[in-house]
């Protein structure tokens, strides 16, 4: 099918616009009509790209479904996927009908709601499918603005203050990388991805206000790159701004800023910083696993103090987050396949675990842990679905989220025992607030009277949560649905990067000396 890219990129902006344009009114029957429109957008954009998944050549480590065109001032407007990215594409269509599914309940502004999430799957889309550094810039920056609105005007009581935090993180951090992009820009003579992949940006140290910086302009471009995608992921120090923004966000924001707007950091790294900057990325490698390592171990300790649900969700996220980062930069075969998977895992997982906490919300309207206790008594379908997903958070063998953190510290291994060995601490702090969570939520004596009338989930939240519950089993067993898509890709990343890290090696090597 011809420009399938964009058509799958596009068709929920379309949803969107219909909405704005022809829905007037806000009584039910609009409300309604709202949900089944962004619903009806969202499946057909699934629908649609799986014919992605279906043509795509995993054998074929180059960009694939190419969309070329001119666009304004000169710049192109070119999409197209490769081993690596197509299976975000795949992840953000399969989660956002669920995400739409869960907003059912919501009768506060409907229409601008709907119309937000649609626009904010465009959006997510056009980063992982960009082959433009502007196009790729306008996506990943315009993503901001309806997750702000998001948290702002359908969070909790503290929301303003959570969205403005996220926004301004996010977006100075993003500053920087457009002043890189402006540099990469003037240097390679091109905005084209694939040029630039194959470009070599200078390596050669020189002096800056008396500073010897070492690997040169790519140590410059790399360290604007990772203010960006440090915050987007997000990792330790710059962290801070996550569980804001999970605890005042509605239960569907929580669970598209989990599950696919925290993989856009990992998706950067992996797309510009490895194959873009590999000698500085080399270089700066210990540093980043190192944080990774703290992250895991600091945030995990953190959520095992934590009293508010999605607190304690939101610090597990970031622990996780830091097995990513620290597989991409061990730069091994291991480390990357375990990085990538780890990211659409815990999408599934985390999506999961922020719904598990929407569905007592709703009903009891805190999401204090004190609060509950005994709830196996009354919800026993609930307390089954939500210790699958806290034993797949733990990295239970038979579940995706094993897979994916045995990957990454193999990975790490290979790279540094000793960020390893402190990582894997991480597997039983996770273990530790997890398990904690449960036992508190779930076990015990129904003593609450507010919980003796609470009721079981119904049928619309049993369907939204059964084909997380299937892929998460699913790629427990079978993680090569994963990792056959993504291996050759991830290889050839990886065979230039060598080639680029020893190229440059000696040159390097006297340079620190100095």
């Amino acid at each position: 099918m011809a420009n399938l890219l964009s058509i799958v990129t596009f068709l929920p902006a379309v949803a969107a616009l219909i909405l704005a344009l022809f829905l007037r009114g806000d009584d039910a029957d609009a409300r309604r009509n709202a949900k089944w429109v962004a619903l009806a957008a969202t499946v057909l954009t699934f629908l649609l790209s799986i014919f992605i998944y279906t043509g795509f050549d995993p054998e074929n480590t180059g960009f694939q479904f190419v969309e070329e065109r001119p666009w304004i001032l000169g710049f192109t407007y070119k999409m197209g996927v490769d081993g690596i990215s197509v299976l975000f594409v795949l992840l953000t269509t399969f989660l956002m009908p669920i995400t739409i599914a869960a907003c059912w309940t919501v009768e506060h502004r409907v229409k601008e709601y709907m119309i937000a999430f649609l626009l904010l799957e465009t959006l997510m889309l056009g980063v992982f499918c960009a082959l433009d550094l502007v196009l790729f810039y306008l996506f990943f920056e315009a993503g901001l603005i309806p997750m702000f609105l998001i948290i702002g005007i359908w969070g909790g009581a503290n929301r303003i203050y959570a969205s403005f935090k996220f926004f301004l993180y996010t977006f100075l951090g993003s500053v920087l990388m457009l002043v890189a992009m402006i540099a990469m820009a003037s240097d390679a003579g091109t905005t084209d991805i694939p040029t630039m992949l194959t470009h070599s940006f200078g390596s050669e140290s020189f002096n800056v206000l008396g500073v010897h910086v070492v690997g040169g302009l790519q140590t410059m471009l790399w360290l604007a790159f990772f203010a960006s995608f440090a915050v987007k992921m997000p990792m330790w120090p710059v962290h801070t701004w996550l569980p804001d923004a999970h605890v005042q966000a509605p239960t569907a924001g929580s669970v598209v800023l989990a599950a696919i707007l925290l993989k856009m950091g990992g998706y950067g790294f992996l797309r510009f910083s490895l194959p873009m900057f590999p000698v500085a990325s080399d270089l700066l490698a210990p540093m980043v696993l190192w944080l990774s390592a703290i992250a895991i171990v600091y945030t995990s300790l953190v959520a095992l103090v934590q009293t508010d649900m999605k607190k304690l969700i939101a610090y597990s996220s970031v622990a996780h987050m830091g097995y990513v980062t620290a597989g991409i930069f061990s730069a091994n075969q291991q480390g990357l396949d375990g990085a990538i998977f780890q990211m659409i895992s815990h999408g599934f997982i985390s999506g999961a675990l922020f719904l598990c906490v929407g569905v007592i919300y709703d009903r009891m309207h805190t999401r204090e842990i004190a609060a509950y206790g005994g709830l196996v008594n009354r919800m026993p379908a609930y307390a089954l679905i939500f210790l699958l997903f806290t034993m797949a958070n733990v990295g239970l063998p038979g579940t995706s989220g094993f897979v994916g953190e045995f990957l990454t510290l193999m990975g790490m291994f290979q790279a540094n025992t000793w960020v390893a060995a402190v990582a894997t601490s991480g597997v039983i702090l996770s273990a530790a607030y997890a398990l904690w969570l449960y036992r508190r939520v779930v076990f015990g004596d129904l003593i609450k009277e507010s919980l003796k009338s609470i009721s079981d989930m119904n049928i619309r939240e049993r369907a939204i949560f059964a084909p997380l519950v299937v892929m998460t089993i699913l790629l427990g067993v079978y993680p090569s649905l994963v990792i056959d898509i993504t291996g050759p890709s991830v290889a050839a990343l990886l065979s230039d990067y060598q080639t680029a890290v020893l190229d440059a090696a000696p040159a390097v090597h006297v340079a620190a000396e100095h």
